[in-house]
């Protein structure tokens, strides 16, 4: 398929005014526009467990966001922010967050200028003795090593002294409620900068409804990273360079796709990246079976290199079988997959997803849903005044 996309048709005005500063004190009473097969409905979130169809399973991404904005003072008085990115050693979530008295993370330094070498003290919080220095400058990023006294997990440290990371975009800082308000009710596994924001809609009625129509709900891990708010800046998306997440998704899951007894929807684009990033790591394993990985990898542009596809069962079998062979009990990877108009959809069926900003690979596979009609969908909510963004409205797409 063309790759050579131009982002300047995935671009439209949003109005200040139109971005959502704070959710709805009722968030399934957000409004939801529907889309099914080509025609609109002005819907609200509550609509949602009946509008699903009979054969529907839910997919929901079950990652939990990190306090991940660390104040630091240095001993001249400058302020200094430190903003956890991704684990850098151990690199693995689990085991770094579990880690006490040292750790290293990628991070982004808010006033670098001013730190040049030595320690910072962790402000408003000494008692928990955290202090950080740079080990090395890279290009995007900056790898801090964290050390503290005690038997005080990472995890902890960050829970007690961080900041909630809510997006740029919204131009305030964060406050107590968004410690609620930006974490689904579902979420269960550290390691998001970034909350999963379809998932915010879901309230525990909302849960129960979905449960009560019979309705399965499975779940899948991808850590959303801080470049998902990055938009393209190329013209041509073929040179946009996509971040990368990690994702886990367990063998019961995949047993659950594979026995296709359900249409798939997935809660959000993270699990839609989840999922099909699945596909493409059977494919990979059919293709040249490799010996045991601990980490599996999708590449940003692997999905378009191949003309002969295997079908969807034989994937999924290629995992399982992979899994029995070297006694895994799930999947573990990193996935760069970036999902555009003409890509075809391999286990996704339907998409529960908020209204995203121009330029975005997050509009970018909306798209790959809905084709050009993005734009009658977006014009619709703009007039219709939906609310955009991380806490703004939903729309459910339906094909």
């Amino acid at each position: 398929m063309n790759t050579h996309i131009d982002i300047n048709n995935y671009d439209y005005y949003l109005p200040e005014q139109k971005i959502a500063k704070y959710p709805l004190a009722k968030r399934d009473h957000s409004k939801m526009l529907y889309y099914n097969a080509g025609s609109l409905q002005d819907k609200h979130f509550y609509d949602l467990p009946d509008l699903l169809p009979d054969n529907a399973a839910l997919y929901f991404n079950n990652t939990r966001v990190l306090y991940a904005r660390l104040p630091f003072v240095k001993s001249t008085g400058a302020n200094i922010e430190v903003f956890c990115l991704e684990p850098h050693a151990p690199a693995d979530y689990a085991i770094n967050l579990q880690n006490t008295q040292s750790c290293q993370w990628k991070c982004l330094v808010g006033n670098l200028k001013k730190w040049k070498t030595g320690s910072l003290i962790l402000k408003g919080h000494e008692h928990l003795g955290l202090e950080a220095s740079i080990v090395s400058r890279e290009q995007d990023y900056v790898v801090v090593e964290f050390t503290w006294q005690g038997e005080v997990a990472f995890a902890d440290i960050l829970s007690q002294a961080g900041g909630v990371p809510i997006p740029p975009y919204l131009n305030r800082k964060a406050e107590e409620q968004d410690k609620k308000t930006y974490q689904t009710l579902y979420s269960r596994i550290d390691g998001s900068v970034a909350a999963p924001t379809a998932g915010l809609h879901f309230t525990s009625e909302i849960l129960e409804h979905i449960k009560k129509r019979g309705i399965p709900s499975h779940e899948v891990t991808l850590h959303v990273g801080a470049g998902t708010f990055r938009p393209v800046s190329s013209n041509s998306v073929d040179e946009h360079e996509m971040h990368q997440e990690y994702i886990h998704v367990n063998k019961a899951t995949i047993l659950a796709l594979l026995a296709n007894k359900h249409a798939v929807y997935a809660v959000g684009t993270t699990t839609v990246r989840t999922l099909e990033s699945i596909y493409w790591i059977g494919v990979s394993i059919l293709q040249k079976m490799p010996e045991k990985v601990t980490v599996f990898e999708v590449e940003q542009w692997a999905p378009y290199k191949n003309s002969k596809l295997p079908s969807r069962k034989a994937a999924l079998e290629a995992i399982l079988d992979y899994m029995e062979k070297y006694d895994m009990d799930s999947i573990n990877g990193s996935t760069q997959i970036i999902i555009v108009p003409g890509y075809k959809h391999q286990v996704v069926k339907g998409l529960i997803t908020n209204f995203h900003q121009p330029r975005s690979t997050l509009l970018l596979l909306l798209a790959s849903f809905v084709g050009e009609f993005w734009k009658t969908m977006y014009d619709h909510a703009l007039n219709e005044d939906y609310r955009f963004l991380s806490y703004g409205d939903s729309c459910f797409i339906k094909v």
